[in-house]
């Protein structure tokens, strides 16, 4: 009995606390009052309030940073397609999206992730490029691409500067065929810190290959998005091709 009656001061909590949101009483990037504060307000332990605010953070209501209390996360969702690379300028602007890019790092990495070994990655040393794509102001994926060393150092350095599908037609290269790896997965230390997450927050993760018209020429790459940020949206055809109708 006494679970059961912890279980229903939990739900009533979390259900209040969304209420409040949606209702405007906690505003958008607004604090929440601290944890004692609002389990003597709710006559409620401290324990039950923090799973209450647990609850609703993976349902991108509120985001937890450390040493700085609970938040209201924006409500906002961006749509594209399950294809979208977004390593084009001009696909993010077809999207209706006012993309943009922060570049984090440039180093020299191996492909570690088993995750990627569907794609059939190179076991040698790989150009690795690190940036926050941003669409219109707000962060929305945490990229990781991965490129051949030999690329010229000209190329290399418009990487902070523009999209790297961009760069690399400007320098014609040519794409082929994409093929993509989707799951769900702990965000990574580089994504927490972009989205202001905790450990363990849920993400939508991409795993990608783009190939060229040099068949030893690829790009391999990761995106990460909280399942509230980016959504994806597929067409299939009604019918498949070579499927013969009865007469």
């Amino acid at each position: 009995m006494t679970g059961q009656i912890w279980t229903a001061l939990h739900e009533t909590v979390r259900q209040e606390i969304m209420r409040r949101v949606r209702a405007g009483e906690y505003q958008i990037g607004e604090a929440l009052p601290s944890v004692p504060a609002l389990a003597k307000e709710f006559s409620v332990s401290v324990i039950t309030i923090k799973r209450a605010l647990r609850d609703l953070q993976p349902a991108g209501i509120l985001r937890s940073v450390p040493g700085q209390g609970t938040f209201v996360r924006e409500q906002r969702r961006f749509i594209r397609d399950l294809d979208f690379s977004l390593t084009s300028f001009e696909d993010a602007l077809r999207l209706g999206l006012k993309p943009s890019l922060h570049l984090v790092s440039l180093t020299t990495e191996r492909m570690q992730d088993p995750a990627f070994d569907v794609l059939e990655p190179p076991d040698g040393l790989m150009l690795c490029v690190r940036k926050v794509i941003f669409a219109d102001g707000t962060p929305i994926m945490y990229d990781t691409s991965y490129l051949p060393r030999s690329l010229p150092n000209e190329v290399v350095d418009q990487f902070g500067e523009k999209f790297i599908g961009d760069v690399l037609r400007d320098h014609g290269t040519q794409f082929t065929k994409t093929k993509l790896l989707i799951d769900a997965a702990p965000a990574s230390e580089q994504a927490q810190q972009t989205f202001a997450i905790a450990n363990g927050y849920p993400m939508l993760r991409r795993l990608y290959r783009l190939n060229t018209t040099d068949k030893s020429f690829s790009v391999f790459g990761v995106t990460e998005s909280p399942f509230d940020r980016l959504a994806c949206v597929v067409e299939l055809d009604a019918e498949h091709k070579g499927t013969k109708r009865k007469k």
